[in-house]
Protein backbone atom coordinates (compact mmCIF):
# COMPACT_ATOMS: atom_id res chain seq x y z
CA UNK A 1 0.00 0.00 0.00
CA UNK A 2 1.53 3.29 -1.08
CA UNK A 3 2.00 6.12 1.37
CA UNK A 4 -0.48 8.99 1.13
CA UNK A 5 0.66 11.93 -0.98
CA UNK A 6 1.63 14.96 1.03
CA UNK A 7 0.92 18.59 0.18
CA UNK A 8 4.65 19.21 -0.26
CA UNK A 9 4.87 16.35 -2.76
CA UNK A 10 2.08 17.98 -4.78
CA UNK A 11 3.79 21.37 -4.81
CA UNK A 12 1.49 22.89 -2.18
CA UNK A 13 2.20 24.71 1.06
CA UNK A 14 -0.22 25.12 3.97
CA UNK A 15 -0.68 28.41 5.78
CA UNK A 16 -0.14 27.92 9.51
CA UNK A 17 -2.53 30.75 10.26
CA UNK A 18 -5.71 29.97 8.31
CA UNK A 19 -4.93 26.49 6.87
CA UNK A 20 -5.23 27.69 3.26
CA UNK A 21 -3.29 25.69 0.67
CA UNK A 22 -1.20 27.74 -1.74
CA UNK A 23 0.80 26.71 -4.78
CA UNK A 24 4.56 26.84 -4.24
CA UNK A 25 6.54 29.03 -6.59
CA UNK A 26 10.18 29.91 -6.99
CA UNK A 27 11.32 33.03 -5.19
CA UNK A 28 14.39 35.13 -5.55
CA UNK A 29 17.16 35.26 -2.96
CA UNK A 30 15.91 36.81 0.28
CA UNK A 31 12.31 36.94 -0.93
CA UNK A 32 9.36 35.51 1.02
CA UNK A 33 5.72 34.70 0.29
CA UNK A 34 2.64 35.47 2.36
CA UNK A 35 -0.77 33.87 2.47
CA UNK A 36 -3.20 35.62 0.15
CA UNK A 37 -6.02 35.17 2.68
CA UNK A 38 -4.56 36.16 6.06
CA UNK A 39 -1.10 37.52 5.25
CA UNK A 40 0.79 34.96 7.38
CA UNK A 41 4.34 34.21 6.22
CA UNK A 42 4.31 30.93 4.29
CA UNK A 43 6.91 28.40 5.45
CA UNK A 44 7.39 24.81 4.36
CA UNK A 45 8.18 23.96 8.01
CA UNK A 46 8.23 26.09 11.13
CA UNK A 47 11.87 26.81 12.02
CA UNK A 48 13.13 25.22 15.26
CA UNK A 49 9.70 23.71 15.89
CA UNK A 50 10.97 20.69 17.83
CA UNK A 51 13.42 22.56 20.08
CA UNK A 52 10.89 25.27 20.97
CA UNK A 53 8.14 22.73 21.64
CA UNK A 54 10.44 20.59 23.80
CA UNK A 55 11.42 23.65 25.87
CA UNK A 56 7.78 24.61 26.45
CA UNK A 57 6.72 21.04 27.30
CA UNK A 58 9.58 20.57 29.79
CA UNK A 59 8.73 23.90 31.43
CA UNK A 60 5.08 22.81 31.68
CA UNK A 61 6.11 19.53 33.35
CA UNK A 62 8.14 21.50 35.89
CA UNK A 63 5.23 23.85 36.67
CA UNK A 64 2.75 20.95 36.86
CA UNK A 65 4.30 19.66 40.11
CA UNK A 66 3.87 22.82 42.27
CA UNK A 67 0.50 23.45 40.60
CA UNK A 68 -0.77 20.30 42.31
CA UNK A 69 1.24 20.58 45.55
CA UNK A 70 0.52 24.21 46.46
CA UNK A 71 -2.96 25.56 47.28
CA UNK A 72 -4.96 27.10 44.46
CA UNK A 73 -7.38 28.71 46.91
CA UNK A 74 -6.73 30.25 50.34
CA UNK A 75 -9.87 30.62 52.48
CA UNK A 76 -9.54 32.85 55.55
CA UNK A 77 -12.25 32.80 58.20
CA UNK A 78 -11.82 34.94 61.33
CA UNK A 79 -8.13 35.32 60.58
CA UNK A 80 -7.46 31.57 60.17
CA UNK A 81 -6.21 30.81 56.62
CA UNK A 82 -6.81 27.40 55.08
CA UNK A 83 -5.44 26.35 51.71
CA UNK A 84 -6.88 23.88 49.23
CA UNK A 85 -4.97 22.20 46.44
CA UNK A 86 -6.77 21.05 43.29
CA UNK A 87 -7.23 17.54 44.65
CA UNK A 88 -8.32 18.63 48.12
CA UNK A 89 -10.74 21.12 46.54
CA UNK A 90 -12.23 18.31 44.44
CA UNK A 91 -12.54 16.18 47.59
CA UNK A 92 -14.36 18.99 49.41
CA UNK A 93 -16.81 19.34 46.53
CA UNK A 94 -17.47 15.60 46.59
CA UNK A 95 -18.12 15.79 50.34
CA UNK A 96 -20.55 18.67 49.76
CA UNK A 97 -22.41 16.60 47.17
CA UNK A 98 -21.26 18.67 44.19
CA UNK A 99 -20.33 15.57 42.19
CA UNK A 100 -20.71 17.13 38.77
CA UNK A 101 -18.59 20.21 39.58
CA UNK A 102 -15.94 18.16 41.39
CA UNK A 103 -15.71 15.63 38.57
CA UNK A 104 -15.53 18.38 35.95
CA UNK A 105 -12.71 20.17 37.77
CA UNK A 106 -10.81 16.91 38.28
CA UNK A 107 -11.09 16.12 34.57
CA UNK A 108 -10.21 19.65 33.38
CA UNK A 109 -7.46 20.36 35.93
CA UNK A 110 -5.78 16.97 36.43
CA UNK A 111 -6.61 14.66 33.53
CA UNK A 112 -6.59 17.12 30.62
CA UNK A 113 -3.26 18.89 31.36
CA UNK A 114 -1.43 15.59 31.91
CA UNK A 115 -3.04 14.05 28.82
CA UNK A 116 -1.92 17.07 26.77
CA UNK A 117 1.63 16.85 28.08
CA UNK A 118 1.87 13.11 27.43
CA UNK A 119 0.36 13.50 23.95
CA UNK A 120 2.78 16.29 23.00
CA UNK A 121 5.68 14.25 24.38
CA UNK A 122 4.61 11.25 22.29
CA UNK A 123 4.30 13.38 19.16
CA UNK A 124 7.72 14.94 19.70
CA UNK A 125 9.37 11.55 20.26
CA UNK A 126 7.68 10.04 17.20
CA UNK A 127 8.99 12.87 15.00
CA UNK A 128 12.50 12.70 16.47
CA UNK A 129 12.59 8.92 16.05
CA UNK A 130 11.36 9.40 12.46
CA UNK A 131 8.45 7.08 13.03
CA UNK A 132 6.11 6.28 10.15
CA UNK A 133 3.50 4.69 12.43
CA UNK A 134 -0.08 5.88 11.82
CA UNK A 135 0.63 9.46 10.68
CA UNK A 136 -3.06 10.20 10.14
CA UNK A 137 -3.97 9.19 13.70
CA UNK A 138 -1.07 11.20 15.12
CA UNK A 139 -2.25 14.25 13.18
CA UNK A 140 -5.76 13.79 14.58
CA UNK A 141 -4.26 13.50 18.08
CA UNK A 142 -2.47 16.81 17.57
CA UNK A 143 -5.69 18.49 16.42
CA UNK A 144 -7.50 17.20 19.51
CA UNK A 145 -4.73 18.51 21.79
CA UNK A 146 -4.84 21.87 20.05
CA UNK A 147 -8.64 22.07 20.31
CA UNK A 148 -9.08 21.12 23.99
CA UNK A 149 -6.43 23.58 25.13
CA UNK A 150 -9.01 26.35 25.40
CA UNK A 151 -10.94 24.38 28.07
CA UNK A 152 -7.94 23.97 30.38
CA UNK A 153 -8.65 27.25 32.18
CA UNK A 154 -11.88 25.89 33.67
CA UNK A 155 -10.29 25.54 37.12
CA UNK A 156 -9.17 29.18 37.06
CA UNK A 157 -12.71 30.19 36.13
CA UNK A 158 -14.09 28.27 39.12
CA UNK A 159 -11.53 29.87 41.45
CA UNK A 160 -12.46 33.35 40.18
CA UNK A 161 -16.16 32.61 40.58
CA UNK A 162 -15.76 31.32 44.14
CA UNK A 163 -13.60 34.31 45.09
CA UNK A 164 -16.37 36.62 43.88
CA UNK A 165 -19.10 34.69 45.70
CA UNK A 166 -17.42 34.04 49.06
CA UNK A 167 -16.00 37.48 49.78
CA UNK A 168 -17.72 38.34 53.08
CA UNK A 169 -15.69 41.32 54.19
CA UNK A 170 -14.16 40.95 57.66
CA UNK A 171 -15.83 37.59 58.36
CA UNK A 172 -14.34 35.51 55.55
CA UNK A 173 -12.20 36.08 52.50
CA UNK A 174 -10.94 33.91 49.67
CA UNK A 175 -8.07 34.57 47.31
CA UNK A 176 -6.10 32.56 44.72
CA UNK A 177 -3.08 30.68 46.04
CA UNK A 178 0.35 30.21 44.50
CA UNK A 179 -0.81 26.92 43.01
CA UNK A 180 -3.20 28.83 40.77
CA UNK A 181 -0.27 30.79 39.33
CA UNK A 182 1.63 27.59 38.50
CA UNK A 183 -1.49 26.01 37.04
CA UNK A 184 -2.09 29.03 34.81
CA UNK A 185 1.54 28.73 33.71
CA UNK A 186 0.97 25.06 32.80
CA UNK A 187 -2.06 25.99 30.70
CA UNK A 188 -0.26 28.80 28.88
CA UNK A 189 2.87 26.72 28.27
CA UNK A 190 0.91 23.78 26.84
CA UNK A 191 -1.07 26.14 24.61
CA UNK A 192 2.16 27.66 23.28
CA UNK A 193 3.69 24.19 22.87
CA UNK A 194 0.75 23.03 20.78
CA UNK A 195 1.05 26.14 18.62
CA UNK A 196 4.81 25.80 18.16
CA UNK A 197 4.63 22.13 17.13
CA UNK A 198 4.48 21.73 13.36
CA UNK A 199 2.24 18.71 12.54
CA UNK A 200 3.62 18.65 9.00
CA UNK A 201 6.78 17.09 10.46
CA UNK A 202 4.74 13.94 11.10
CA UNK A 203 4.44 13.35 7.35
CA UNK A 204 8.07 13.99 6.44
CA UNK A 205 9.06 10.39 7.08
CA UNK A 206 6.29 9.19 4.75
CA UNK A 207 7.60 11.43 1.98
CA UNK A 208 11.18 10.20 2.46
CA UNK A 209 10.00 6.58 2.15
CA UNK A 210 8.48 7.14 -1.28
Amino acid sequence: MSAPATAAARGLIRCHGCERLSRRRRLGAGASASCSRCGTLLQQRQPDSLSRTWALVIAAYICYVPANLYPVMVFSRLGQPEGDTILSGVQVMFEMGWWAVGGLIFFASIVVPMAKLLSLTGLLLSVQWRSSWRPRERTVLYRVVEYIGRWSMLDMFVVSLMVALIQLGAVATMEPGIGATFFAAVVILTLLAALSFDPRLIWDQMEERE
